[in-house]
């Protein structure tokens, strides 16, 4: 049997919950369809932009769902709430480059961006965060919600380094309260991206 379908069958069906969040696997292993939702414990599920490319692609892949709150919208807010059975979770950051436009960094929730060292592998001179009044008209993802996979436009992804080291990882699956885990591999075809040093440690 393979790590993958070992690891997986802990979640097949999608009838296994803990720590406050609602796994269900989607894709190749234990998939449930139903005229573009997905039903768990009777528990309906629609489909955002990156489980449908997900899925287009036929990439194996779990949800993962959470309470969440306005005040708490963050990275690390979302790590405190999954189990340390699931997978690494990721942040997705979406900055500008002065040549590039538009460039996307994939990187731990506890880890902060380099933007001297994104800006040096992306191709631009300097680098700025991308306003959040622009994220949705720029990406149709809002805060909390903001997903590598699935965006409007394909624009340059960048995952960081520590990916190489996680079996499977976490990231936002597209909306608010979701996150979508799979493996590394999977995140970087389906995100067109690639991998490269791009973090600094989060100051205490």
């Amino acid at each position: 049997m393979s790590w993958e379908v070992s690891f997986f069958a802990l979640f097949y069906a999608g009838t296994v919950t803990f720590s406050g969040c609602i796994p269900c696997t989607y894709g190749k292993i234990g998939s449930i369809r139903q005229k573009g939702k997905m039903t768990v414990k009777n528990k309906k599920i629609t489909k955002t932009n990156a489980m449908r490319m997900l899925d287009k692609q036929k990439r194996a892949y779990t949800v993962h769902e959470y309470a969440w709150s306005e005040d708490h919208l963050d990275a690390l807010s979302v790590l405190e709430k999954m189990s340390q059975d699931a997978g690494a979770v990721y942040k997705t950051i979406v900055a500008v480059g002065d040549r590039t436009g538009v460039v996307v960094g994939v990187i731990p929730a506890q880890n902060e961006l380099d933007l001297k060292a994104f800006a040096k592998v992306s191709g631009n001179k300097r680098i700025e965060m991308l306003p959040l009044k622009n994220l949705e008209a720029t990406t149709g993802y809002i805060r909390g919600g903001c997903s590598p996979i699935g965006m409007k436009k394909a624009f340059p992804t960048y995952l960081s380094h520590h990916i190489l080291d996680e079996k499977t990882v976490l990231v936002s699956g597209g909306k608010r309260g979701t996150q979508i885990e799979l493996t590394p591999a999977d995140l970087m075809a389906a995100a067109h991206a690639k991998v490269e040093e791009i973090t600094q440690e989060k100051d205490e």
